[in-house]
């Protein structure tokens, strides 16, 4: 059934306003302007929609041209989730390299730095950071993603990053809560399910979000996620037990709650994006997240008007769908004060972060994050290699857009330099051909998750053992080859801080 609406209403503007939709182009189109006089408080931003910073600020502005305190989020963790520089790889290492640094005042002058760009662009929502523990090595969608493994290390950055990113006025939103750390499914394919008491889920998942709400995390965004201890039959996007009894009344959290995408298979391949986005709306979520996948003025509608028929039949209180509302409304205002007070006269800038300039920060993480083993023949290469790159199939988190590897990076300090890209039916004789008589780079990623990738290294290693490894993933596979390199993630700036090592510079 689709509910006919005016547009003008109380009801359809609080419908409008929960949602978070994306849209296809570099300009705002016209009905995503329009809907934004109707009542749309949010938009998200992804890769289609960006081609330079200057272009993305011009875009929201266009945005805010219609409405000054339009929320504007985007995607953008740093690492191997990028956005802003979803064509070139990330300026900035993602949470598993800063938590291998372990160092509180780098997490936090880096997120802040990424903070400043977002808000130069306009961008005043994140969403990010992760603060779920990857305690399952197995996990396909998290990995580099979290600061780690270590409940207590991932706490405390996760705080760090959120102070971090707030300082610069843009909004965190810490996910994937309750914790998607111990799964070996990936909710945008099917629904995970943990099957952890609540003892373990309150000693190890909750810690760092906790350690978010005390850190003042203006949003949380919750995870299509099966946990039986908690509730055996609603994921936590949907479940009051979760949203309202344990994060709202438990926890005591009181800002924003944002649903992950609405259109990941968890959901929409279980009880449909439109029943979905009412369920979650009634079990306390604040604002839906969609537009990754669906990303058209349809599928806005849809979800508006679900909502708008779910209060009129009264399956949804229409006092829950104006607190959600109210509460999107509220961090849009913090939001618009936070520019104001960071951009604002005698705005307190970081020192070698003011606007317009670029700090190095992500590259000096990123050198301080990688961890160098070195056999005792090993010395720098002085000749141009060949680099293959072992490329397991991705998670949808990350965009096929991105590239990865260290094979520009390293060409650019050792012109000649030659690069091959190789998957799961790859041979080392087909590497050893490429690479004649060069020295050979083997990059890698979760090597530990992918036997054809340990077998073909392993190939490599016996026919040539002067080959170099690098591992852009997570390093749990033990260091072999004449120079390893574990960068703990995937960033532009990782391949970097690789390439310095393999050249020695």
């Amino acid at each position: 059934m689709t509910t006919m609406t005016t547009g003008s209403d109380t009801l359809t503007r609080d419908a409008l306003a929960v949602l978070q939709p994306g849209f296809t182009g570099t300009t705002a189109p016209d009905w995503v302007l329009r809907r934004i006089g109707e009542g749309l408080a949010s938009v998200g931003l992804f890769g289609r929609n960006i081609v330079t910073a200057p272009q993305v600020a011009a875009l929201t502005a266009q945005l805010r041209a219609e409405r000054d305190d339009v929320l504007v989020a985007i995607d953008e963790e740093g690492g191997d989730v990028t956005r802003i520089e979803v064509r070139t790889g990330s300026s900035f290492p993602g949470n598993l390299a800063l938590g291998s640094v372990d160092d509180l005042d780098l997490t936090r002058a880096v997120a802040r730095e990424l903070g400043r760009r977002l808000a130069e662009c306009g961008v005043n929502l994140n969403w990010a950071p992760s603060a779920d523990v990857n305690s399952n090595p197995d996990n396909p969608i998290i990995g580099v993603r979290a600061f780690g493994a270590d409940t207590a290390l991932v706490a405390r950055h996760t705080a760090a990053y959120i102070e971090g990113l707030q300082a610069a006025g843009v909004a965190a939103c810490t996910k994937h809560f309750p914790g998607h750390g111990d799964t070996n499914v990936d909710s945008h394919h099917a629904m995970p399910r943990i099957d952890v008491d609540l003892d373990t889920l309150h000693r190890r998942e909750l810690v760092p979000f906790r350690a978010a709400i005390s850190a003042g995390s203006k949003s949380v965004m919750s995870a299509h996620i099966l946990l039986p201890a908690l509730d055996p039959d609603r994921p936590a996007t949907l479940s009051p037990r979760i949203l309202t009894g344990l994060l709202r009344d438990e926890l005591g959290y009181d800002g924003l709650i944002v649903s992950d995408a609405v259109e990941m298979q968890a959901i929409a391949g279980t009880v449909g994006i439109e029943r979905g986005s009412v369920l979650a709306i009634a079990a306390g979520a604040d604002a839906l997240c969609v537009g990754g996948g669906l990303c058209d003025e349809g599928t806005v509608l849809r979800l508006r008007d679900a909502l708008v028929t779910a209060v009129r039949d009264g399956e949804l209180a229409e006092e829950r769908l104006a607190d959600a509302a109210a509460r999107v409304r509220a961090l849009a205002a913090w939001a618009q004060r936070a520019r104001g007070d960071v951009t604002g006269p005698g705005a307190a800038v970081q020192e070698g972060t003011a606007p317009g300039t670029d700090s190095d920060i992500g590259l000096v993480a990123a050198r301080r994050a990688a961890r160098v083993t070195v056999a005792p023949s090993w010395r720098p290469l002085t000749s141009a290699p060949y680099v293959a790159t072992f490329t397991p199939v991705m998670n949808i988190a990350v965009s096929s857009e991105t590239p990865w590897s260290i094979g520009a990076e390293l060409a650019a300090l050792l012109p000649g330099t030659e690069s091959g890209t190789y998957g799961a039916d790859a041979a080392a004789a087909d590497v050893l051909a490429a690479a004649g008589g060069r020295r050979i780079v083997a990059v890698v990623r979760d090597e530990h998750r992918h036997p054809w990738m340990a077998a073909a290294l392993d190939a490599l290693l016996a026919a040539r053992p002067d080959t170099v490894v690098v591992e852009m993933g997570v390093p749990r596979a033990t260091p072999r080859g004449a120079l390893h390199i574990a960068t703990h993630g995937a960033a532009r700036v990782c391949g970097r801080a690789a390439a310095e090592a393999v050249a020695g510079v």
